[in-house]
């Protein structure tokens, strides 16, 4: 079983879909025991980094983020889902994330924001979630973004003006600043590769 994680934003029914293309067993839940007991976590997010980091605070979303990042069990954050797993962002003033991964989020320094639309990437070697898909174009939609993983982790990069973390994979984090739901068929080979590591 799946969890996507319903706090109030992220693109629910198109990653539910997406997820469910794998075979997988889904559930769009807020309820932290459904949450807890379920294989695998997805955090999806869009919007303001601020926005949604206030949606998932109300929903008691820390403590059973921190609660399943502790079990060990694998999460996956999409776009904003994975920029609330750094420390904090600086989008229309500074905010606070959940801080597992002790980075930061900022502005991309590109003319034209936000990016929209295909952007192909680079990923670093021993990545599970790339498998396959390392040589292929994913779907972003942002303006602001990490610019460095940490020790430890497994980055892959893409280029908007300057170089910025279009995924990471961290112990068992697992997320994406893409669109893997809307990417394609390279997306859905992402989150098929993802379930099978659950």
């Amino acid at each position: 079983m799946i969890a996507i994680f319903d706090y109030g934003s992220g693109n629910l029914r198109s990653a539910q879909r997406a997820f469910e293309q794998t075979g997988a067993q889904v559930i769009v839940t807020g309820d932290a025991t459904s949450i807890l007991k379920s294989a695998g976590l997805v955090i999806p997010g869009v919007g303001a980094f601020g926005a949604c980091m206030e949606q998932l605070l109300n929903a008691d979303g820390r403590s059973i983020i921190n609660n399943f990042y502790k079990s060990g069990k694998p999460i996956f954050g999409i776009c904003v889902g994975m920029q609330v797993l750094f420390e904090e962002s600086d989008e229309k003033g500074a905010h606070q994330g959940l801080g597992l991964i002790k980075s930061k989020i900022s502005k991309l320094k590109a003319k034209v924001l936000p990016q929209i639309g295909w952007n192909t990437v680079r990923t670093e070697a021993g990545s599970k979630l790339f498998q396959d898909v390392s040589d292929s174009s994913f779907y972003f939609v942002h303006s602001y973004a990490a610019k460095a993983g940490i020790k430890g982790s497994i980055d892959t990069y893409s280029n908007y003006s300057e170089e910025f973390l279009a995924a990471i994979e961290y112990q068992n984090i697992s997320a994406t600043q893409f669109h893997p739901e809307k990417s394609g068929r390279a997306g859905l080979k992402l989150i098929d590769n993802w379930v099978k590591n659950l």
